[in-house]
């Protein structure tokens, strides 16, 4: 009898052993599992937050870029001329949403020539690269028609009151003109879909712009 219940007793202890042993290889084995499930979970993700590059240009977006900003540049150094030397609050005004629209876009197309692996152009002491006449043609000189020559530009240096405005006005137009001519040979040409955009935007602003200058001009 004695010895059937110390055999009872070891078989119980041995159970008990082996069911703690199994239960803590469970634990550790779901406890490990769970634990790498939950670090995975809690992880901070570590996703690029770069910037999306622009999409493939061909040559006439290139081309776009590279006449757009330097005619861009001289249209700001006109309109500050225009800041501080026009009479005329309208034109004034004018100068200024020029310079906040077109500034903003010179360096979204510096930064997509960059991406596109070529080189923004350096523009001279004017802003001209080849000198156009204010007068040439659309479509002429490279495609940067409407850009002011030297002689153009130290005119309207030398312009005051409102013989400045009127100068500065009839410039802006044609300038504005040999944008919109740009823009459109790049709509019609261009394969990459934000150059494309910015050129349509550029039309129809600088058309809206075109508009009101005619109509500054007229009553002055």
């Amino acid at each position: 009898m004695t010895r059937t219940r110390l055999r009872r007793a070891f078989l119980s202890a041995a159970s008990l052993t082996t069911a703690v042993v199994l239960a803590g290889c469970g634990t550790d084995q779901h406890g490990s599992a769970a634990g790498g499930h939950n670090s995975d979970s809690m992880a901070s993700p570590t996703l690029s937050a770069a910037p999306s590059s622009p999409g493939a240009a061909n040559a006439a977006d290139v081309s776009f870029a590279q006449a757009m900003i330097p005619h861009h540049q001289q249209a700001v150094q006109m309109a500050d001329l225009a800041v501080t030397r026009a009479t005329d609050s309208d034109v004034k005004q004018l100068a200024t949403q020029i310079k906040a629209a077109q500034g903003p876009e010179i360096t979204t197309m510096t930064r997509w020539l960059a991406a596109w692996g070529t080189p923004a152009p350096t523009a001279t002491a004017s802003g001209a690269h080849h000198g156009e006449s204010a007068n040439a043609s659309p479509g002429t000189d490279h495609g940067m028609a409407g850009m002011m020559t030297d002689a153009d530009m130290t005119a309207l240096g030398a312009a005051t009151g409102a013989d400045f405005d009127r100068q500065f006005l009839t410039m802006m137009i044609a300038h504005h003109r040999g944008a919109i001519s740009m823009a459109r040979n790049e709509i019609s040409n261009g394969a990459n879909t934000d150059a494309k955009a910015l050129a349509q935007q550029i039309a129809d602003d600088q058309q809206a712009e075109i508009d009101t200058m005619k109509r500054i001009l007229a009553r002055l």
